[in-house]
């Protein structure tokens, strides 16, 4: 009788995978495809402003097409990523099935025209959006499974939008409650990541290239330095939360009609532009990630602080778009002034900048410590744990998203 028990306990199991294996794959294949269209229309957008430097004069009427359509069609669509982070905790209703394509669009015509924002959002909400209506019309589940499905559509859009499957699995199963891991989502999870991320390879959509960093020899000096580094991590994190959050208060509190925000934010971005008198800070400024990993040769010393202004303007104010991209760029070129400053290892400090600014805003550091694995290898592994540890205890409480639940 037990030897029976035992064997339908192990069959119910083996259904139980199989099943979130398959629910998995399909949502990896809905993420895969909307990241790779993405990610090629980013790149579109990107060629267009550049060859075209004019566009960048009409940020503010794109600002304001862009505000207007989600004042009138938007709904729930426009709280993003947190609306997903919401459903997780307590599913009320099926996400707008109009959210996938309204901020495809409106984050491609943000980076096309110069606004400063990144990827992460939308492929979380595409992936979220797009399985949701699937399950909604093709394969009914209830709450609980529903839960694991958002978490999976996370990680499948994460994974497949920076080609880090590993990461952006364990992602998706910690953004949503600090302090506390779904394990039944774990299958599903991994599953979806890595389907997501094959299907954009299988598509020939490249990533941002990365170098990978050889073993590092720890001494006390250098010690010491990367827990300088890291308390600067945990601020410009703060710093970016502060002051997206607060030019979100001041344009609700003086600008009563949503649209007219974003043009204000285009328009600031442009003056913005003019006074620095460079272009660097614009769309994704990959750019700027390349020339800090590659040991910072004339790279400004204050890139970080250029580019987290001109994101929390542009977020800030209502255009799309994510923010996990624009905190690479504040990481890699704060760590590689901070590197110079310290006489330190340029690329070591900026790809430590890379994760631990991304672990600190979003409190997800161990999504972090792996992604910094699957970018630059196994070789500094341990200063890319402690730099991502120490950034994200001292940024305390503060995280990009308002949604994510304590223990």
């Amino acid at each position: 009788m037990r030897v029976r028990a035992f064997g339908g306990e192990q069959w119910t199991t083996v259904v139980h995978v199989v099943r979130w294996i398959v629910f998995g794959s399909v949502v990896g294949v809905l993420a895969g495809l909307s990241s790779a269209a993405f990610l090629t229309s980013l790149d579109w957008a990107t060629t267009t402003r550049q060859d075209n430097p004019w566009v960048l004069w009409l940020l503010p009427l794109a600002g304001f097409v862009v505000g207007l359509t989600y004042w009138r069609l938007g709904g729930t669509s426009e709280r993003g990523n947190n609306l997903v982070i919401d459903e997780i905790h307590e599913p009320t209703a099926w996400l707008p099935r109009r959210m996938a394509p309204l901020v495809f669009v409106a984050t491609v015509v943000t980076n096309l025209f110069g606004g400063s924002a990144g990827r992460e959002g939308t492929a979380l909400q595409m992936s979220a959006s797009l399985s949701d209506g699937v399950f909604r019309r093709l394969i009914p589940i209830g709450a609980p499974d529903r839960r694991v499905l958002l978490i999976s559509a996370i990680s499948g859009g994460f994974g497949a939008v920076f080609g880090v499957p590993v990461a952006g699995a364990v992602f998706g199963l910690e953004v949503h409650s600090r302090g506390r891991i779904r394990h039944d989502a774990i299958v599903p999870a991994l599953t979806a990541s890595f389907v997501g991320d094959r299907m954009v390879h299988a598509l020939d959509v490249p990533h941002l290239p990365t170098p990978l960093i050889g073993a590092v020899d720890l001494d006390v000096g250098l010690l010491a330095k990367i827990a300088i580094a890291s308390v600067a991590f945990a601020w410009a994190a703060i710093a970016f939360i502060e002051l997206t959050h607060a030019v979100k208060r001041v344009l609700a509190r003086f600008v009563a009609w949503p649209p007219l925000r974003p043009l204000i934010g285009g328009t600031v971005v442009v003056l913005m532009t003019l006074a620095v008198g460079t272009r660097d800070y614009l769309g994704l400024s990959l750019p700027l990630i390349e020339d800090a990993l590659a040991g910072g040769v004339g790279l400004a010393a204050f890139a970080f602080a250029g580019k987290l202004a001109f994101t929390a303007v542009t977020l800030g104010s209502g255009f799309q778009g994510g923010e996990v991209t624009p905190l690479f760029v504040v990481g890699s070129t704060l760590g590689a002034t901070l590197a110079v400053a310290m006489n330190a290892p340029v690329p070591l400090f900026a790809a430590l900048g890379f994760v631990a600014v991304f672990a600190a805003a979003t409190k997800t550091p161990i999504a972090c410590m792996i992604m910094g694995v699957e970018l630059f290898g196994a070789g500094p592994i341990v200063p890319v744990m402690i730099a991502c540890t120490l950034a994200y205890v001292l940024s305390t409480h503060r995280s990009i998203y308002s949604s994510p639940r304590g223990e």
